[in-house]
């Protein structure tokens, strides 16, 4: 484990209006974005006092994160100019390494269950893969190693592959509470839904 002081925790969103569009036929837009909301703060509070910053370039997800948590529990916006989820997390943790955080965590805004994610804050590569081991759902990864992401499907075994090349140690964390993604309609938890 390593100091607060070493590592941030980054979770990226798009935006609110076209989160979760998959799950149009389960929610309507109003229900998708408050869904949204919630569980990027749930990921939030699993920070466990972690410097956060909600990666983003919408405005009103940038808002929302400086609004939603005082500038005292280190939780703020970072926009980084960026399209795309790799493109995105790639300057968001080159933005985290000259900031001086030795360590970048970034974990998905859609983690009904998430409750610590200080688990994933290892030494070399860590990475809590979804219930399938398809996708990256949380991964820490030092800031200067270069790493090179490739989320989207399959991106668990890339990652794994990833951190292989650069000759980094890797830790495959099973963590039900991070294995538990919303995707799909089926992925609800009981109490959200309508």
């Amino acid at each position: 484990m390593h100091r607060a002081a070493d590592t941030v925790v980054l979770i990226p969103i798009r935006s609110f209006d076209d989160s979760k569009s998959r799950l149009a036929d389960a929610l309507d837009a109003p229900e998708r974005r408050g869904l949204t909301m919630r569980m990027a703060a749930t990921v939030v509070a699993a920070a466990r006092g972690l410097p956060v910053r909600i990666v983003s370039d919408d405005a009103e997800v940038l808002a929302w994160a400086d609004a939603q948590w005082p500038r005292d529990q280190a939780v703020g916006g970072l926009s980084v100019d960026r399209r795309g989820l790799n493109e995105s997390v790639t300057a968001a943790v080159e933005r985290a390494a000259d900031a001086g955080f030795d360590r970048a965590l970034i974990a998905h805004a859609d983690l009904p269950a998430a409750d610590d994610l200080t688990v994933a804050d290892r030494d070399g590569v860590c990475i809590a893969p979804d219930r399938a081991r398809d996708g990256s759902n949380v991964m820490c990864v030092p800031t200067r190693a270069g790493f090179v992401f490739s989320y989207g499907p399959d991106s668990f075994r890339r990652h794994c592959a990833e951190a292989e090349r650069l000759g980094l140690p890797l830790t495959v964390i099973d963590e039900p509470s991070l294995a538990w993604d919303v995707d799909d309609p089926a992925d609800l938890p009981d109490d959200w839904s309508r």
